[in-house]
């Protein structure tokens, strides 16, 4: 598909320099990008790569330097939003396969909306319910009762068990499990572990998106709730009766365990591991590889392990980092210390 230049830059209002009548194909990085390609800049550490680009037109800010005349420039003030607005607009996968594959198993109690795509041995049990335009893709299984809700789309291989329920247009990954047995045990006078069994459900909100490979574990009793909004990266692990608020982001391979309770616009990065039972405010960022193991009770940035304020976590890693240089300088102390003491005992 030939994209025309013109057209990319009329959907953010972009000012075109160079040859408005060029056309590109993909939108590639800058420093893979051929000859038919789209590519941006808008951090300055790849603005190394421009003299070399073979990139045909490029999206760059209002003050970026404009020195190759074989290039046609974009220019607009946020080049980063520019390109999702093409993607958006030229890229997006389409998913061709419609309608109900006749390997698909389905209850004859369950309610499917209108225009909704069911593929390759999916299971649909008993009691479910799926909203229109809903898309669920190859060897996914519904176990009894789910509930999906409109403009859906899960990929293949995904798994919701019984009671689970899911909004509107929800976009689920492939491999993801919703609605797994919580983590919960008790132990006997022997130290032998004896599982708890967990009867409530998981409830995901309006435009979420599960990564591949998620796990939202159902409720011991209860509730596990995904608000509105919500983005997980893959491999993400939330524990049973967890409560993640409106809009919070969650980066790969961070966990949440039982009973905590995250608050709206959170950005947790990855690698972090959030203790059971605590509550984070709304507006918390949390640093990649940090451990919350108490509540944070004000919005604001936090890092370490244990996680504390940005700056003070900042501050005793730069001390931490400078112990070598202390111990010496201790040493060194002591010795004129007791140098001085003996000239003190020598003069009594």
């Amino acid at each position: 598909m030939e994209i025309e230049v013109k057209k990319a830059a009329e959907l953010f209002g972009g000012k075109i320099f160079g040859n408005e009548n060029v056309t590109f194909s993909q939108i590639s990085r800058i420093d893979e990008a051929q000859p038919g390609d789209l590519t941006f800049l808008y951090l300055p550490n790849y603005e190394k790569y421009f003299p070399e680009t073979k990139a045909s037109v490029i999206i760059v800010k209002p003050d970026f330097k404009r020195v190759r005349d074989d290039i046609t420039y974009i220019v607009t003030d946020k080049p980063h939003e520019a390109v999702r607005e093409i993607v958006v607009k030229f890229f997006t996968p389409e998913i061709k396969f419609k309608g109900i594959d006749p390997t698909a198993q389905i209850d004859a109690s369950a309610k499917l909306g209108e225009n909704v795509t069911i593929g390759k041995n999916v299971v649909i049990s008993e009691g479910c319910e799926i909203g229109d335009n809903s898309i669920i893709l190859h060897n996914t299984v519904l176990m009894e009762n789910v509930k999906i809700g409109k403009d859906c789309l899960i990929y293949p291989n995904v798994t919701i068990r019984e009671e689970c329920s899911l909004g509107d247009r929800v976009i689920v990954h492939p491999g993801t499990v919703i609605g797994a047995d919580g983590f919960g045990y008790t132990t006997d006078e022997k130290g032998v572990y004896h599982k708890v069994p967990q009867i409530g459900r998981v409830e995901i909100g309006d435009d979420v998106e599960l990564g591949a490979n998620v796990c939202v574990d159902r409720a011991a009793i209860g509730v596990t709730r995904i608000g509105n909004g919500v983005k997980l990266d893959n491999l993400v692990q939330v524990g049973h009766n967890v409560r993640i608020g409106d809009h919070t982001v969650m980066s790969g391979q961070s966990g949440v365990s039982g009973s905590a309770k995250i608050g709206k616009h959170n950005i947790i990065a990855g690698q972090v591991g959030i203790a059971g039972h605590i509550e984070l405010a709304d507006g918390v960022i949390v640093g990649a590889q940090s451990g919350v193991s108490k509540s944070l009770n004000k919005p604001g940035k936090y890092f370490g392990y244990p996680a504390k304020e940005w700056g003070q976590s900042l501050r005793l890693e730069s001390h931490i980092r400078n112990l070598p240089d202390y111990a010496k300088r201790i040493k060194e102390l002591e010795k004129k210390i007791s140098e001085l003491e003996e000239k003190l005992n020598k003069v009594k």
